[in-house]
């Protein structure tokens, strides 16, 4: 092994991934509508920069809840 490569997890370490989540199918929604909005009106527009805005935020705070439950020695080595 080379020095670049870093050291392998230690056995039985676990590796978090974030659950199922329609949090970027209502990103999408929300882009979505804005673009569709630049054409047809500016109430679609605004729609969809609410929906983008209020979908991200409640997935900004999902992430930082999540990463707080995570074990405190996570990192160390």
């Amino acid at each position: 092994m080379s020095t670049l490569e870093p050291d392998p997890p230690p056995a039985g370490e676990h590796i978090h991934l974030p659950g199922p989540s329609l949090q970027p199918i209502g990103v999408a929604l929300g882009i979505t509508l804005v673009l569709v909005g630049v054409t047809l009106g500016l109430f679609m527009v605004v729609c969809g920069l609410v929906l983008t805005l209020w979908v991200i935020i409640r997935w900004t705070a999902d992430t930082r809840r999540e990463m707080r439950a995570l074990p405190e020695d996570l990192g160390d080595h």
